[in-house]
């Protein structure tokens, strides 16, 4: 007999639902989240039974856990379930069930399970952009302190002659206080920062596929990997208009009849390659190959809408990219419709520059 498993996965506990083939209901319940709980509603059940979850805060124990027992998860996308997103009756019960009904009847929107590996590499990458981010701040907070009175060093605070500078400006003693404080901080984060970096350089040495990324305008090594550690497997995607989609760089669109509009993009999908796309296109916008559309552009749209046009077409080069690496063949160029395809124009809208 086949059975079904929904989870309703939570940050301290879990509901557990499983199914038979018929849908009748055989176990619901309630349990904290760890192996032992969860295998004490489960662990009596076949290898090879289907389990379904949302992509939910920490889900990655959970497929560790099913994968380890020999389980087959799948990964239901949270935005396109709407027969929990819209049911009258919302608990954890009722949507663990729910997740277990739609998976017995084929009818789940599923998301890809990234590999272990790629895991890793994305959780590296983000590390990274993230100390980053966190050492633009503190300098941020010390340019606004030097503004509050009346200082500033057109040179820059960070070289060496800077940092004198910086330490010999006659401040009051909070404020001294505060300048100093984040100066430690940012050289205590310089050091993972650069150890970082240095494993990001040896990786990217040894992938293949870096070599040929990074022959678009504007993507270095650092930008390749967040590419490849973002999209994955790129056989996924049958043409670029369907990576686009998925990255959430394709415009809303909301039809009528014969009325049909189209909005700003959709930001679905994963918010780090859009980010870096628009990154990477702050350097390519002012290349000969992309220069005179995304000054057309902008004249017409606005600058924000331009830079996320041209990050669309380096996604779209990308794409390409990495299918012939693979040995593939695109299965349609951006300008071709695919069949069972929606044909999206480009309407895009923002963010900002790191290779």
């Amino acid at each position: 007999m086949s059975v079904y498993v929904g989870i309703d996965v939570h940050r301290k506990r879990s509901q557990v639902a499983v199914i038979n083939e018929g849908g009748e209901v055989l176990a619901n319940r309630n349990v904290p989240n760890g192996t032992q709980p969860v295998l004490g509603v489960i662990g009596g059940l076949p290898p090879g039974t289907p389990v379904a979850f949302e992509a939910a805060f920490g889900w990655g124990w959970l497929v560790a856990l099913l994968e380890d027992y020999g389980f087959a998860p799948h990964l239901v996308h949270p935005l396109q379930c709407k027969a929990i997103a819209s049911a009258r009756l919302k608990n954890d019960k009722v949507d663990a069930a729910i997740l277990a009904q739609l998976l017995r009847a084929d009818l789940l929107p599923e998301a890809w399970i990234a590999p272990p590996p790629v895991r890793q590499l994305r959780a590296m990458l983000r590390h990274r952009a993230q100390l980053v981010r966190l050492r633009t701040l503190l300098r941020n907070r010390i340019h606004a302190v030097l503004a509050d009175h009346g200082h500033d060093r057109p040179a820059g605070c960070w070289s060496g002659p800077g940092r004198a500078w910086l330490a010999a400006l006659e401040l009051p003693a909070v404020s001294r206080e505060v300048i100093d404080d984040d100066v430690a901080l940012i050289d205590a984060l310089q050091v993972p920062i650069d150890r970082l970096d240095w494993e990001i350089h040896q990786r990217a040495r040894s992938e293949p596929a870096v070599k040929v990324l990074t022959q678009l305008p504007g993507v270095g090594p650092f930008t390749a990997l967040v590419l490849l550690a973002e999209i994955g497997d790129i056989s996924r995607f049958g043409s670029a208009r369907k990576l686009a989609s998925w990255a959430g760089l394709t415009p809303t669109v909301r039809g009528s009849d014969h009325t049909v509009r189209h909005g700003h993009i959709s930001k679905q999908g994963s918010a780090w390659l859009r980010w870096i796309l628009c990154e990477a296109a702050q350097t390519a916008k002012r290349h000969p190959d992309f220069a005179a559309s995304y000054q057309a552009m902008a004249r017409r749209r606005g600058k924000k809408i331009a830079t996320t046009a041209i990050a669309r077409k380096l996604l779209t080069r990308a794409y390409h990219l990495l299918t012939a690496a693979s040995g593939g063949e695109p299965a349609s160029r951006e300008g071709r419709q695919a069949p069972g395809e929606l044909a999206f124009s480009h309407e895009p809208a923002s963010p900002r520059s790191m290779t």
